[in-house]
C-alpha cells in the first residue's frame, strides 16, 4: 500500500462524518413550533374544541354568532356531528373534492362514530358522510338540502342548519327522493356516490373503475345542468364561489367565471320575453363573455363575476337597487352596505359599496384588503382603482359601485369597446 496512511484515513473519515451528522439531524425530533401542521391537522385540532370549523374564507357567511347557534343545535341532537366549511379548489390539499376533504379530516380524527358535514365541490350544495355506517341517512339528508325549494336562496349557515336538522330526523332518504322526484334518476345516482361510507376493496376498484368513472362523469354532467336550470336568483350560494376564487390561482378563477357565464346564459334563455330586465341581462351576458375571452389577470376575471351579478340581478328584479360586488375587492362577494370613503391623498369622499369586512376596516381606520392590478408601466401592483379611468373599465365603474346609470355601466362600456381599447387592461 503506497501513500500516506493518515491521508487515506482522513479521505474516508470526512464523508463518513458528514453522513453521520446528516443522519443525526434527521433523527432529531422537530418541535411542534418549528413544524408546519397540515390543513387536516389544523382542522382536526380545531374540531377538538368545537364541532364547527369555518375557514376564514367563509367568515362572513358564518359569523361567530351563527357558529354558536350551529354548535348549540349540534349539542342538542346528541349526535357525533362535525361541520367543516372550507373552499374547495382544484389543486388544493383536498384536490378540490369533498370526498378528499372528508377522507383527510376522518384520518386525523380518532373517534369511531362520526357524522361529517362539509362543503361540496358542487356549488350550492353540501356533502355529508357517516362512519362506521349511514344509519342516520346522512348522505341523502345533506344532499337533499340543495334541492329543497325553501333553501333556494339560503345562505351557507342556514343550509348547514337544515342539514343538521335532517340528519337528526333520520329520514333523509325519503326527503331526498321527494325533493328530487321531478329531476330524474340521474341526480339521485350522482349525489349518492360513496353511499356505502366505507373504503372499497382494491379488487372492486380495479374491476369496476372504468365503468364507475364513466357513470359518475355522465351523472355529474346531467346533475350540474339540471341544478343550473333551477337557479334563477343571483348567486344562490355566492360565498362558495367567491371564497374559492379568493384563494384560487388565476386558472381556477377563470374556471369559476366560465361556469358563471354559462349559468347566466342558461338563465337568460329560460327567462320570459316579457321580463323587463331581460335586455339588461342580455347586455351583461354578452359583455361578460367578451371580457372572459380577453381577460388578463384577476381584475378582469373579477369583472366577469361583476357582470354576471349584474345580469342575474336584472333577471330577478327582487330588490329595486341591489348592491354590487365589494368595491375594494369584488372577490369578497356581494357588498353588505354603502359607505363613505376618502381615498388616500384626496379631500373628496366616494360613496362605495363594501362587504362587512372592508366596511369595518374603513370604520376603524384600517386599510381594507384591496384587489390590485399592474400600474401603467406594467411593473408594481397598485389598487385597481388607482389605474386611470380611461385605461380601466373597472376603475371607472368600481365594479358597479360608481355607476350612476345604465349608460355608464360596465356592460355599456364593454359594448362600446372601452374594455378592448384600454391599454394595459386592469
Amino acid at each position: 500500500m503506497s501513500g500516506n496512511p493518515g491521508s487515506a484515513i482522513r479521505s474516508v473519515a470526512a464523508p463518513l462524518t458528514t453522513l453521520l451528522v446528516a443522519l443525526a439531524l434527521l433523527l432529531i425530533p422537530v418541535s411542534p413550533a418549528a413544524a408546519r401542521s397540515s390543513p387536516g391537522e389544523r382542522i382536526a385540532k380545531a374540531l377538538s374544541t368545537s364541532p364547527v370549523y369555518v375557514d376564514p374564507g367563509y367568515a362572513d357567511s358564518v359569523p361567530p354568532a351563527r357558529r354558536k347557534q350551529l354548535v348549540a343545535q349540534i349539542v342538542k341532537t346528541g349526535l357525533p356531528i362535525k361541520v367543516v366549511l372550507v373552499p374547495l379548489v382544484k389543486g388544493d390539499t383536498f384536490n378540490g373534492d369533498s370526498d378528499g376533504l372528508q377522507r383527510v379530516v376522518r384520518d386525523h380524527l380518532t373517534q369511531r362514530n362520526l357524522i361529517l358535514i362539509t362543503t361540496s365541490d358542487l356549488a350550492g350544495f353540501l356533502s355529508g358522510r357517516e362512519w362506521p355506517d349511514d344509519r342516520h341517512q346522512t348522505q341523502d339528508a345533506v344532499s337533499a338540502v340543495g334541492f329543497l325549494d325553501e333553501m333556494k336562496d339560503a345562505g351557507l349557515a342556514d343550509q348547514v342548519s337544515k342539514a343538521i336538522e335532517l340528519v337528526q330526523q333520520g329520514n333523509g332518504t325519503r326527503v331526498y327522493k321527494d325533493a328530487t322526484s321531478g329531476l330524474g334518476e340521474s341526480a339521485h345516482h350522482n349525489s349518492s356516490k360513496s353511499r356505502t361510507g366505507g373504503r372499497a376493496s382494491p379488487w372492486l376498484v380495479i374491476a369496476a373503475g372504468v365503468v364507475a368513472v364513466l357513470a359518475i362523469a355522465g351523472c355529474l354532467l346531467v346533475f350540474v345542468r339540471l341544478r343550473r336550470r333551477r337557479q334563477v336568483s343571483p348567486f344562490a350560494f355566492p360565498k362558495a364561489v367567491f371564497a374559492a376564487a379568493a384563494t384560487a390561482d388565476e386558472r381556477a378563477l377563470r374556471k369559476h367565471a366560465d361556469a358563471e357565464v354559462i349559468a347566466l346564459g342558461e338563465a337568460v334563455q329560460a327567462a320570459s320575453d316579457s321580463l323587463p330586465g331581460l335586455p339588461r341581462a342580455l347586455d351583461a351576458y354578452s359583455a361578460a363573455g367578451k371580457v372572459l375571452d380577453a381577460a388578463h389577470g384577476l381584475p378582469d376575471l373579477a369583472g366577469v363575476l361583476a357582470l354576471v351579478t349584474d345580469g342575474r340581478d336584472a333577471l330577478t328584479g327582487g330588490t329595486p337597487s341591489p348592491l354590487p360586488l365589494c368595491f375594494f375587492n369584488p372577490l369578497h362577494g356581494r357588498a353588505a352596505r354603502r359607505i363613505d370613503w376618502r381615498p388616500l391623498g384626496r379631500r373628496d369622499r366616494l360613496n362605495v359599496a363594501a362587504c362587512d369586512t372592508c366596511a369595518q376596516a374603513v370604520r376603524t381606520r384600517r386599510p381594507p384588503e384591496v384587489l390590485t392590478a399592474p400600474d401603467s408601466k406594467g411593473g408594481r401592483s397598485v389598487p385597481y382603482f388607482e389605474i386611470p379611468a380611461e385605461r380601466s373599465v373597472w376603475a371607472a365603474t368600481g365594479y358597479g359601485s360608481l355607476v350612476r346609470s345604465d349608460e355608464d355601466g360596465m356592460a355599456a362600456r364593454v359594448g362600446r369597446g372601452e374594455f378592448s381599447r384600454a391599454a394595459g387592461r386592469s
